[in-house]
């Protein structure tokens, strides 16, 4: 009970402050000018996976998109990952999000879980499966993106990718053997705007990056091929696809990589 009133407590604080957002709520949008680059390292030995969980509808969620698009432009060339997941909750606040799917509901739901909270928000940042922030929380953020990239990652995984028509052929290898491990495949839109006519974004031309637009899970986790069917408007230019080892037991990420079209 005393960890649910804390974390109320906190939500309440920030959605004052207009930081995060529930459905419904009433709030600003606002995010001060940060450095977005990770602090240089002799050797950067490990990996970042930044998931961003937001939505078209949220008004506090175009600071963090923002957020994470800085990250990933100012540090090309780490091995920093990013997903942004669009949730559905907000799709019934007056504007349904284009890339909203409830299987990213869903999957924020179970770092409720993994991470001991009592309810789901956004903008919400979870590095490495292992810690969470509000998405608009850069000092905070890019301390955990610099602490992920300086730990040796405990497993390694490989992806090769051939297409046919409108089919994606994944082989994938991992070194996972821990009770839990999975391997999952993110494909990624690289980038869209959307110009919003509805809801808290009214009127607004929001711009995202990394955009999840489906996520499997593949079996065996140590190798094997998996077919992905691409959508109707695949580009390869225009998409990637990023793998992972997660614990489904506790969520932590333990190898990550990507496939450029």
């Amino acid at each position: 009970m005393k960890r649910k009133i804390t974390i109320a407590a906190l939500t309440l604080g920030l959605l004052v402050f207009g930081i995060i957002s529930l459905p419904g709520s009433p709030v600003s949008n606002t995010l001060a000018a940060t450095a977005r680059q990770v602090p240089p390292a002799p050797q950067h030995k490990g990996f970042a996976v930044i998931e961003l969980f937001t939505s078209e509808g949220c008004s506090s969620c175009p600071a963090a998109d923002e957020l994470v698009a800085d990250i990933q432009k100012e540090n090309a060339g780490k091995q920093i990952y990013v997903l942004a997941f669009h949730v559905d909750y907000w799709d019934r606040q007056g504007w349904k999000d284009r890339f909203s799917n409830h299987d990213f509901t869903e999957r924020q739901q179970r770092y409720s879980g993994w991470l001991n909270l009592s309810t789901i928000y956004t903008p919400q940042v979870v590095i490495n499966g292992a810690t969470e922030y509000v998405g608009s929380d850069a000092p905070h953020i890019l301390k955990a993106v610099s602490g992920g990239l300086d730990q040796d990652p405990a497993n390694n995984l490989t992806i090769d990718c051939g297409i046919v028509g409108k089919r994606l052929t994944v082989n994938y290898r991992s070194t996972a053997t821990e009770k839990g491990d999975e391997v999952l495949l993110a494909l990624v839109r690289r980038s869209a705007q959307s110009a919003v006519r509805g809801g808290e974004n009214a009127g607004l031309k929001l711009s995202h990056v990394q955009i999840v637009q489906q996520l499997v899970h593949a079996k065996p986790v140590g190798k094997g091929p998996v077919a992905i069917d691409l959508p109707p408007d695949f580009n390869p230019k225009e998409w990637q696809l990023i793998g992972l080892v997660q614990n489904s037991l506790n969520g932590h990420i333990s190898a990550a990589t990507k496939f450029d079209f």
